[in-house]
């Protein structure tokens, strides 16, 4: 059992860069990193979009201000499916937000790791 282990420690750690690289490395992660808050910001607007219409809708149902008599009687339905579809987007907002979360700490670790492997070999060849 121990040998699976110690076989599955050094894949893994084969995978992460070298502690040559550590700034190169650094330098990646931030704009990764950056590049994943951008489309969060843009993943976010559709839902508050869908939101506010649904809300708006909402408002004019109440104060009286109702469309067309054609449209009446699917003015609360299409104010339904405007909250529903900002529900589902949101979801996938919220989806992918915890991903992102997840990625920045998996990259803290890689990043501590090489730091720590990057001192071990300066204080292993002094």
């Amino acid at each position: 059992m121990e040998k699976q282990n110690d076989s599955m420690r050094e894949r893994l750690l084969a995978r992460l860069p070298q502690p040559e690289n550590l700034a190169a490395y650094r330098e990646e992660t931030a704009a990764l990193l950056a590049k994943h808050e951008k489309a969060l910001f843009w993943d976010k607007v559709p839902s508050i979009v869908a939101y506010v219409v649904a809300a708006i809708m909402v408002a004019l149902w109440l104060w009286g201000k109702m469309p067309a008599a054609a449209m009446r009687q699917y003015f609360l339905f299409l104010a339904g499916f405007a909250y529903f579809g900002g529900v589902i987007v949101d979801l996938r907002y919220r989806t992918y937000r915890s991903e992102v979360n997840t990625l920045k700490e998996v990259k803290q670790v890689q990043l501590q790791i090489l730091e720590i492997q990057a001192s071990l070999q300066k204080h292993g060849s002094e």
